[in-house]
């Protein structure tokens, strides 16, 4: 049986849930109010007055996508900090701010882990993560099919000071390049895998999450051995089950031994102290 947990995000001085409700959140993003759709929050929110700095409006399922919407005027890009690692946030046009704070407690788990180790952050976004990892000692390899998103954390690695930190940015497609590395013989530590629903690789490689997580997870699990740490599977916005990615995972590492964990994701609103559900994970670790 594997054990289910739910891993909650509590709020920092640059990020907090201060409200959420009839399908929306407020969050703070340092001096940033933002308000965003959030279709768990189907209870109501704890007071009915959101003053925000910027709404994020949906289009039809038809459309997709949506708009920013600004009540006060918004910088571009602003920073943020959490403990020694800055970051820029803004507001991008996939409804998000340039990272995703529920995954804090992660980074935290897999800080405890990371000293000394070679980390693959597979899907690494603006980096983050690669930074908070980093921080605590990792040689990191940071893999992304987005040019935009590689340079974005490269920026982010000059804010926290690290640029001259042990970290590889590339821009790839994952499952291409983490097949690459199997051929290579190359082995890992540990990796953080946090893929999207679908996405394009740099040369139009389609990704679909149900059709290629369990290839990729097997090539994963190639790239480690009876020495590594830990493998982290986040995911967000699909009709699947924590238990269903768990059981993936511990059929996929059993051969290792170690530990398998899955359950869900949450943040914790501020005003009420209730918990928002934001995505399901599995990890396997040596402890």
């Amino acid at each position: 049986m594997i054990p289910l947990t739910t891993i909650v995000a509590e709020p920092w001085s640059d990020w907090g849930l201060l409200d959420c409700g009839d399908g929306r959140k407020l969050e703070r993003y340092g001096s940033v109010r933002v308000i965003r759709p959030e279709p768990q929050a189907m209870w109501a929110p704890a007071s009915a007055n959101w003053d925000a700095d910027a709404s994020f409006i949906p289009g039809s399922d038809e459309e997709g996508g949506g708009r920013w919407v600004q009540h006060r005027p918004v910088p571009r890009s602003w920073p943020l900090r959490r403990g020694e690692v800055q970051f820029n946030a803004s507001l991008t046009p996939f409804r998000h701010l340039a990272f995703f704070p529920d995954m804090a407690p992660q980074w935290d788990w897999m800080r405890e882990r990371a000293d000394g180790a070679e980390i693959m952050n597979l899907f690494g976004y603006t980096g983050v993560g690669t930074l908070h990892l980093s921080e605590a000692g990792a040689r990191m390899v940071h893999v992304d099919a987005s040019k935009k998103s590689v340079d974005a954390g490269k920026v982010n690695a000059t804010l926290s000071g690290l640029v001259d930190r042990p970290i590889r940015w590339l821009v790839e497609d994952a499952a291409k390049f983490t097949a690459r590395e199997v051929r290579r013989g190359r082995r890992y530590d540990g990796i953080l895998l946090d893929p999207p629903k679908f996405g394009r690789g740099p040369t139009g490689e389609v990704w679909r999450l149900e059709e290629h997580l369990a290839p990729l997870l097997a090539d994963c699990r190639r790239l480690l051995d009876t020495d590594s740490r830990f493998l982290v599977l986040t995911v967000y916005a699909v009709r699947m089950s924590a238990l269903a990615i768990g059981e993936l995972v511990r059929q996929t590492f059993a051969d290792l031994g170690g530990r398998v964990e899955c359950g869900e994701m949450a943040v914790r609103e501020e005003s009420r102290g209730l918990l928002l559900p934001t995505a399901i994970f599995a990890r396997w670790s040596r402890d």
